[in-house]
Parts: C-alpha cells; structure tokens; sequence
C-alpha cells in the first residue's frame, strides 16, 4: 500500500483535466445545438426519471438550455483550471441531475462521465496549468501521489472488464447483433454489402470482445502500448462515425494519459514544465484518509453493481433487471409493441388507453420494450384515473435481436397493484 502513496509528475492529471473540460463543454453546448436537449427534455410531456425519483423533472420553457450552458461554461472554467472546485462540484450536481432526470435516451458514457466527475472532485486536478494558480487561488505542485492514476486505470479496467464478460451470449458470439447493428447505422449500398459479409460482421463481434479484454493489459505494457494505442484510436473513431455517440469514443481515449509515464505525458503536453526527478517527495503519503474511505469503497461498489443481476431471477437481456449501471453496452436490439387496457371495476367497461397523446416517439419505444417504463407509466394512469376503481391490464410482446415476439408482461396482472422490487424479480415479467 505504501507504494500507492509514492509522488510522482502530475501531468497525466493536468492534462486530462484539460480535455475532460473541453469535452463536456463539448456534450453540453452539442447537446443543444444537435437538439438533443429539445427532443430529450423539452418536447416530451414529462420524462421518465430513475425509479424514486419522478419529482425530478424538467425545467420549464427554455429553462434546460439555460441550463446546459451553464454547464458548458462550468466545462471551460475546469478546462482553464479557474475556480476549478466549485466548477467540478457544479457541473457533477448539474449533470446528475440530467443523468437520473431521463431514461429514454439512456447511455452508459452518460454514467461513466458522472463518475468521472464525481471522483476529480476529490483530486488536485488544478494545481498545474490553471488559471487558479496563476491567480493565487491554490499553490502550483508539480507531483501527485501514485495512486490517482491507479484510480482511473482500475475504473476503466472494470468498464472494459464487464463490457467484455457480457459480450458473451450466443447473439453476439455468432455475430447476429453486430450484423444488424451495422447494417442499420448507414445508408450507403457499398458499406450494407460489406456489413451482411458473414466474415465482417464475425470480424468485428470477436475484435469486439478481444479489445475490451486486451486493451488495458497492452496499454499497462511499455512494448505493446503503442499498438494499443492505435487499436483503440481505430476501435473509437469506427464507433463515432458508425454509432454517433457523442464525445464518448473521445473521452474513453483521454483514459490513456494515465497508462503512460508521466514524465512523457510531460514532454508530450507540457513542454514548459521542467521534470520532477529531483522533486522532493515528502508528500508521498497525501490522501490516505482519501483513499481508505473514500476511493477502495467506490471501487467495491464499482466492482459489485455489475454482479447484482446474477442475484434476480431471469435473464437480463430479457428482463432489463439489473442491465443499467452494469456496463453491458450496445449487447441487444430490442424491438415490440404495447397495449394497455383499462377496465373499470364499477362497471366492468373496458377501454383502451392512447399512450400516444402525452409520449414522444422514443418514449413510446422505450414504454413498448422496457419494464420499468411499463411500470412507471402505469403509476401515471393511476393518478390520471384517481377516485375510480379500475385495473390496468398490459399486452406487451418483445422481440430480442429480431427474433420471434414473446410475452413481457403478464397480461392477467393487475398492474395498478403492481409494486416495484428494486432488488429482485418483479412478477409481473413473463420468464423463458
């Protein structure tokens, strides 16, 4: 342990603070001018928030523009190092916000970029190269202790890690989900042709699964770092063309500042920055109390959440219980349709309920495939029927991977007596 405690350059740090603010300004100030934010936030009636958390919604009108820009200046004050603390508080409690605000354009760099935030908090990152220095606001250091790129190669490691352990299921392994996944990104004749190619699609399935797996041992090995260099530049320039993800194939590359030696990230970054050889090291025991109860309990947490759906019945590429906060990335293509009935138990009149006049159309999708979007809206149906008996009966067929519609939701339940297990298995979800 003591040895994670050592000083050494903090450029790695420096450097990808730097990025890291320039890329979320990035996503904030995109996010509206690519009209994420109206078709996400502002369009739709209401969104669907994180279970327990409904009250959190959007701000009214022009409000959630207002907002993300905010965000995009707190994004510079990071990348310039100026009031650096409460930049990287702020912007962490503003993303947050989006983050369990909405599900229906859920991503995981959406969560990993939350984690990010929430662990550069507690780390140095303006101590070098920023206008707090230059402005008295902190001291200029120069060193770091060990264990902060450890932190971050382990975090990325466990990303990479369970991307990789979920990738084997049998739709992945004989290239059924790559295949349709990208044929359906492009419209180009030339490129449909190569992408139904049996040897293409079995090509990018399996290098799929050898990179997640490889990637951090060859980035951690100085004679095979730059190999891994230009595999994961290959692998994250094909994903941004081809699956437009945002800045995330950008922002997993930053991750590779800290699998280098700090004295290149140096030379490479910062020219004007003279070496740490001869630094002394008397800090080399700095955030003991940091680390033991703060950063080793997040990465238990980190190393536990993707486990949790072993522990509920049924599969999760089925059920969705546990599929979130998991890593399991672009795995399955999930297609079906919903009816919902309601029956007034008074008078025993049955009609069907139009989902259509209060969702957009990617709310629909995510209502017609995910459970917990069933259940959510159902709760909604109870308030809008309050004072009348009446019972919500749910026709729902799904199909995984284009193959053949199967039952999700029990159609005799009563989902206005529906209860939420956050834990376990809900009943109400039909296993095969």
């Amino acid at each position: 342990m003591k040895s994670i405690f050592q000083a050494i350059d903090n450029s790695p740090l420096i450097v990808f603070r730097i990025f890291f603010g320039f890329l979320v300004a990035c996503e904030s100030f995109g996010a509206i001018l690519t009209g994420w934010v109206k078709r996400v936030l502002i369009d739709p009636e209401f969104t669907f928030s994180f279970i327990g958390l409904e009250w959190l919604q959007p701000l009214p009108g022009f409000g959630m523009y207002c907002y993300f820009s905010l965000m995009g200046i707190f994004g510079l004050a990071i990348m310039l190092g100026y009031r650096y603390r409460i930049a990287i508080i702020s912007y962490t409690i503003m993303w947050a916000g989006v983050y369990f605000m909405q599900k229906s354009s859920y991503n995981n760099h959406y969560y990993l970029l939350l984690l990010i935030s929430f662990l550069l908090i507690f780390l140095p990152a303006n101590r070098y190269a920023s206008l707090d220095v230059k402005q008295n606001r902190v001291s200029e250091e120069r060193i770091m202790p060990y264990w902060i790129s450890l932190l971050f190669i382990i975090q990325v490691g466990i990303v990479y890690v369970y991307a990789a352990v979920a990738k084997f299921y049998p739709d992945w392994l004989d290239g059924t989900f790559t295949r349709n996944l990208l044929v359906s990104s492009t419209e180009i004749i030339a490129l449909k042709k190569l992408f139904l190619q049996k040897w293409f699609y079995l090509f990018i399935a399996y290098m799929g699964i050898l990179f997640d797996l490889l990637i951090v041992p060859m980035l951690l090995f100085k004679k095979t770092r730059i190999v891994a260099l230009l595999a994961s530049l290959t692998f994250h320039i094909f994903n941004a063309v081809f699956l437009e993800i945002g800045v995330f194939p950008f922002f997993a590359l930053t991750f590779a500042l800290f699998f280098y030696e700090p004295e290149t990230i140096r030379r490479i970054f910062l020219k004007k920055k003279t070496s740490v050889e001869n630094e002394n090291v008397n800090q080399n025991f700095y955030g003991k109390r940091i680390v033991y109860f703060l950063m080793i309990p997040y990465l238990i947490i980190q190393l536990l959440l993707p486990l949790r759906h072993h522990f509920i019945e049924g599969d999760v590429l089925w059920t969705e219980e546990g599929h979130r906060l998991s890593w399991r990335m672009m795995l399955r293509e999930r297609s079906g349709y919903i009816v919902i009935r309601i029956k007034d138990l008074e008078t025993d009149d049955e009609s069907f309920y139009d989902y259509s006049k209060n969702l957009t159309d990617n709310q629909a999708y995510n209502l017609a495939t995910k459970p917990d979007f069933i259940w959510q809206y159902c709760q909604r149906i109870k308030k809008e029927y309050q004072g009348k008996q009446i019972a919500i009966y749910i026709d729902c067929k799904n199909s995984i991977n284009r193959k053949e519609l199967k039952t999700l939701i029990d159609p005799k339940f009563d989902m206005a007596k529906a209860e939420w297990d956050y834990f376990g298995h809900n009943e109400w979800i039909v296993l095969y």
